[in-house]
């Protein structure tokens, strides 16, 4: 039996989110909601502001790429910033080809030896076992 009389030593006059016994308390509902929203915001934002320097380099370099999301990686889980800050500066600076002008040096100095050029690099042939991507008609 749900009594709908206040109680005694209650004022004459309750606020408007004091419920009685028994009913919903909507004020609670919309807290717990609204406290939901804002943990799973919070998380979104937090995770794509972690993601931004992994979305920076994804232009530049493969290697510098990979880098980058490994520092940021290693920043999503030991919580230290440097390295965050780290992959930031690093996917905001364009690294130089060092590889270039190693090479070409390299082929100039068996040009000056005498020695033949190396053999171009064939690309590996498909694995038997792998299925074939042709289409036969």
């Amino acid at each position: 039996m749900i009594m709908t009389e206040a109680h005694p030593s209650a004022p004459g006059h309750l606020p408007f989110f004091i419920t009685a016994p028994g009913d919903t308390d909507v004020l609670m509902v919309i807290a717990v909601v609204t406290l939901i929203g804002a943990v799973l915001l919070a998380g979104v934002i937090f995770l794509t502001v972690h993601s931004l320097p992994e979305r920076l380099a994804h232009k530049g370099q493969k290697l510098q790429f990979e880098i980058v999301a490994v520092l940021c990686l290693l920043a999503l889980f030991t919580h230290v910033h440097l390295f965050w800050v780290a992959a930031l500066l690093l996917a905001f600076i364009d690294l130089p080809d060092f590889l270039a002008p190693l090479n070409r040096i390299a082929r100039a100095s068996e040009k000056l030896a005498d020695l033949p050029p190396p053999e171009p690099e064939r690309p590996a042939a498909p694995h038997p076992a792998a299925p074939s991507t042709s289409t036969g008609a």
